[in-house]
């Protein structure tokens, strides 16, 4: 049985999700100063959301207990869920927010686009070319299910695109690195937008 507690007020989140396979805490602050405590059980995982919350200057604490006994896959998504829900949360009424956002992120040999729009309409668009199965002890067909969980527990419309290169591991970092990005310029402060930025006037 599933159970989910979530405290939030502006800007920052509280979410707890435990099931069956996982049991995952994360406590994210927006306008933080990169600071990390990451604890996932999969070192890869772990060097990804500290790049993502450093390069998007976001407070995160991530501690998760998964069946890694069967793989990586219901730690990796649920992981990716959770996070999406505090994204969501943390981010409010989008009162006065860019809400899009987008980056261009190189890392030596790869060139990643992160394009993301926080429309309240989930949708992901993937398109990294990996060619080995593993880094670490991470799957790497685990890094589309992980922002395809993000995408749609964040309601965000993300577009993660290859633009170059070769070695995975600079691939897939350079795109958590481009999602940071592309993230903190959707959720900064624009002091034009008084309300939200929609002509339907809400998100």
């Amino acid at each position: 049985m599933e159970k989910q507690q979530i405290r939030y007020d502006d800007r920052h989140a509280e979410v707890s999700r435990m099931t069956g396979e996982t049991d995952i805490g994360i406590k994210l602050n927006l306008d933080g100063s990169g600071e990390a405590q990451i604890d996932t059980g999969i070192g890869f995982l772990d060097h990804m959301l500290y790049s993502f919350a450093r390069h998007g200057m976001f407070d995160l604490e991530v501690s998760v207990r998964g069946d890694l006994e069967v793989d990586c896959h219901h730690t990796i998504e649920d992981t990716g869920i959770v996070l999406g829900e505090a994204i969501r949360m943390a981010v409010g009424d989008k009162k006065g927010i860019c809400r899009f956002g987008d980056s261009i992120l190189p890392m030596d040999d790869a060139l990643v686009l992160c394009a993301l729009d926080l429309s309240g309409r989930p949708y992901l668009r993937y398109d990294l070319n990996l060619t080995v199965p593993r880094v670490g002890n991470f799957d790497t067909e685990m890094v589309q299910e992980f922002f395809y969980a993000v995408s749609y527990s964040a309601a965000m419309n993300l577009h993660v695109k290859q633009l170059d290169g070769d070695n995975n591991h600079h691939i897939i970092e350079a795109a958590f690195k481009a999602f940071a990005k592309a993230l903190d310029h959707a959720t900064a402060y624009d002091p034009r937008i008084q309300d939200v930025l929609s002509t339907k006037g809400s998100l």
